[in-house]
């Protein structure tokens, strides 16, 4: 069925969705965050999130400061609830949003699901998609600056290459600093092990998916990619005022900012974008305004230069998972089948190929057939870029070059993958080396920026 009929048909039939309620306990061991969505007419939501307090010293979660954060939190998590009808009318029963927060909220909804839009064939624009009321108008939430002596980092780890640049790049005190993992895994935790940080240094979030949602995907109702790391952003700055750290250093590079369809404004990873740091940094600067500091520490980097630096720490070689396929197993492996393994790979083998990276691999992927539609994509040459996590169109590109260059003057012969890339198409020039770049256009300091440029440039060395 068209799912752009399916769109219509469900906002017609469920007009609204409701916010109800969010609530805060705790025990001796969790901290629970529960939400209530509802759509009348057809359901109700109550997703979980619980943090573990393990020995860290948690403020009191029961001040009202600590109520709106966790409310701003249900913000993010009722969009993988709302997208399921994507009701006309979002209708918040709990909290208070003014115009122009409802604004920015609206922008973060409609560029984040850019890409559930395309793929399900939505034609709709940022005015129209969606109404945001606020019920308790009369209850006007008033932000004060928060005085606080924060310090310290928390870095949030989901396994793959980027962040263990990030945790070895950064001079991290393993006492006093924290890692952060939501849904930990034995690879995310084994990454953390092999970074130094013990485990009442390592934060742990679980979040539950409510089963009426996964109720209604199987049924055929609307579907996709919800922004996901913006509710890292708003998860991690609660946790970073209530253990009293200055610094979330996330590790999005620059190639996030990159859209997936030529000329449209729909980016997989909008909620890793620049453009979204930004905004999250001035909202929290003027509504929430805990001395919390939110950014990237590798957004002067392109996805190449983050693979240079990763490949000298080969403690993580056989550690280290990006793969979303291979993550739905009991035990997370890379699938070798999907656009994020292929990626990996293929960004990697200017340093790692070809033994090392058929022992992380377990296979050659340059020489897997069935990968030519997707390696294309990769490349530029197919109808998008495949939505997932991937690198610019330049970096695939230059590293192939790079790849093929190297075996060439090896005098080995090319897997499948590049010899049809030598045949059909141009190699770059790779004496332009786009490792040696520094996207100026990001948010760190200076001191942070010294050991940054110490640690890419310092390789080439």
């Amino acid at each position: 069925m068209d799912k752009s009929l399916e769109f219509k048909k469900y906002r017609e039939a469920y007009k609204e969705f409701y916010y109800n309620n969010f609530e805060i306990k705790e025990d001796e061991e969790t901290i629970y965050l529960s939400y209530e969505f509802e759509i009348p007419g057809l359901t109700k939501f109550n997703p979980a999130i619980k943090i573990e307090k393990k020995k860290l010293p948690f403020k009191d979660i029961h001040s009202e400061y600590v109520q709106k954060m966790v409310f701003h939190i249900g913000l993010i998590e009722l969009i993988s609830y709302w997208k399921s009808t994507c009701s006309p009318k979002i209708i918040i029963k709990c909290g208070y949003l003014n115009e122009e927060q409802i604004k920015w909220w609206k922008k973060l909804y409609f560029y984040g699901l850019g890409e559930l839009f395309y793929t399900n064939h939505i034609q709709t624009n940022i005015e129209d998609f969606v109404t945001i009321e606020c019920m308790n108008k009369e209850k006007r939430y008033e932000y004060e600056t928060i005085k606080d002596k924060s310090d310290g980092y928390i870095v949030p780890i989901g396994g793959g290459k980027d962040s263990v640049v990030t945790l070895e790049t950064l001079k991290l005190n393993k006492k006093t600093d924290y890692c952060l993992i939501i849904n930990p895994k034995p690879v995310t935790l084994e990454c953390a092990k092999i970074a130094g940080f013990e485990d009442n240094n390592v934060i742990e979030i679980n979040r539950t998916i409510d089963k009426n949602l996964i109720d209604l995907n199987e049924k055929g109702y609307v579907n996709g990619h919800t922004p996901f790391s913006a509710m890292l952003a708003f998860l991690s700055y609660l946790v970073a005022y209530l253990l009293s750290k200055k610094y979330v250093a996330l590790s999005n590079e620059n190639s996030a900012n990159e859209s997936n369809v030529m000329g449209e404004k729909i980016n997989h990873q909008y909620s890793k974008s620049f453009e979204f740091e930004c905004d999250f940094e001035e909202y929290t600067n003027k509504y929430l305004k805990a001395p919390v500091k939110y950014f990237s520490f590798l957004r002067p980097l392109n996805e190449l230069q983050i693979a240079k630096v990763f490949a000298k720490h080969e403690k993580y070689h056989n550690i280290f998972k990006s793969c979303n396929v291979g993550s739905k197993g009991k035990e997370w492996k890379w699938c070798c089948n999907c656009a994020k393994c292929l990626f990996a790979y293929i960004i990697l083998s200017p340093y790692l190929y070809k033994e090392k990276l058929v022992k992380i691999f377990g296979e050659d992927l340059f020489e897997k057939k069935d990968l030519l539609k997707t390696f294309l994509e990769l490349t530029g040459n197919g109808e998008t870029k495949p939505f997932d996590c991937v690198g610019t169109f330049e970096e695939v590109n230059f590293a192939i070059s790079k790849t093929i260059q190297n075996l060439e003057k090896e005098e080995k012969e090319l897997p499948f993958l590049l010899k049809y890339y030598k045949e059909n198409y141009q190699l770059v020039d790779t004496s332009q080396d786009i490792t040696k770049r520094y996207n100026e256009e990001n948010n760190l300091n200076e001191e942070q920026d010294t050991m940054l440029r110490k640690e890419v440039f310092s390789s080439d060395k």
